[in-house]
């Protein structure tokens, strides 16, 4: 059986804000061309592991550690390999999506980044509105435009959280669409959501956050379907 190549290990993570412990030794581990979901209870810790994980907040303690180089505060080329979708989009309002995506290729060093950006917004569906300033966009439009900014470098590791939230049914799909392709070129996704039905469409496997430990994970299969996964979910929560 062919090794599974690691491309995102997490060890010991801690956060301390404001004299709290927020993350308390956090480890996974996330394979190329796996999809993990970490899912948990309000106040679990989520928010703060994700933005440690990406770089928005430097963490107290422990490693991270990406495509078996050591993540430093200013290792630029190896956080590079990250992209990621969080509940801020990052975007400019007085631009327009061509302007944004124009603005972000140029800082990724993303080579022919006009064809590049008229095909992102081809495919997610904004090509129309290319050229109309973004802050008479709804939270759906935006969400998509952000989806496109993630994609222009063409990142090993994306990292989600919530993306589904506010999205209707056509961007749901489209976004589901996006994160399965990706994933069938080698794409490493990790995803922290709280919307089991998501999960269940895109996981590989699941891992629970409670009060800042990883306290359960379980393969997803045929044998863990919707209602077991969430009858595990709730034991795990109750027991850890």
């Amino acid at each position: 059986m062919k090794e599974l190549e690691i491309m995102l290990e997490i060890k010991n993570l801690t956060k301390i804000l404001s004299d709290k412990l927020i993350l308390r030794g956090v480890s996974l581990k996330l394979n190329k061309g796996e999809i993990l979901a970490v899912v948990g209870p309000n106040g679990a810790g989520k928010s703060t592991f994700f933005k440690c994980t990406v770089g928005l907040l430097q963490p107290s303690g422990g490693e991270i550690i990406v495509d078996g180089e050591i993540i430093k505060k200013k290792s630029a080329a190896t956080r590079k390999k990250i992209g990621f979708l969080g509940h801020e989009s990052f975007l400019y309002s007085t631009l327009t999506p061509l302007e944004n995506l124009r603005f972000y290729g140029k800082l990724y060093k993303v080579k022919s980044i006009d064809s590049k950006a008229n095909q992102l917004l081809k495919e997610v569906g904004l090509h129309l509105f290319k050229d109309v300033p973004i802050r008479s966009f709804s939270r759906g439009m935006l969400q998509r435009l952000s989806i496109a900014r993630v994609m222009l470098a063409d990142p090993e590791i994306l990292m989600l959280d919530e993306p589904h939230t506010g999205l209707d049914q056509d961007a749901v799909s489209l976004l589901n669409m996006i994160i399965k392709e990706k994933k069938n070129i080698g794409t490493s996704v990790l995803l922290i959501s709280h919307d089991f039905e998501q999960v269940q469409a895109l996981a590989d496997s699941v891992a629970v956050l409670k009060k800042g430990k990883i306290i359960d994970t379980a393969p997803l299969n045929a044998d863990l379907n919707l209602e077991k996964m969430k009858d595990w979910y709730s034991r795990a929560v109750s027991e850890g």
